[in-house]
């Protein structure tokens, strides 16, 4: 399994998945989205290495620091967690 890494508010995350980055709808604001992103798009504050310039930040929106690495939603790859946050985003919508 990839490596986990923990910011300063103990959220856990996959180190260079990003998934969480993408596949979902944020309604909120981000900096750099005001309107926040729809399914699919890349968050402009995903960096090249698919880390979250915001992890750990205040300016980090609220839905996103409330989302902790899950097993059952992130599986054991990236490619796992695109395909599982995409089919939950399409299924609540």
């Amino acid at each position: 399994m990839s490596e986990l890494i923990t910011s300063d508010s103990s959220a856990t995350c996959r180190a260079g998945c990003g998934a969480c980055c993408i596949a979902p709808s944020i309604t909120s604001p981000i900096p750099g989205m005001p309107e926040g992103k729809l399914a699919g798009v890349r968050c402009v504050q995903l960096d090249a290495n698919n880390l979250c310039m915001l992890f750990g930040s205040p300016l980090r929106p609220i839905v996103c620091r409330q989302f902790d690495y899950d097993p059952t939603v992130c599986g054991e790859h990236r490619d796992e967690a695109l395909a599982t946050l995409s089919w939950l985003e399409e299924s609540t919508c």
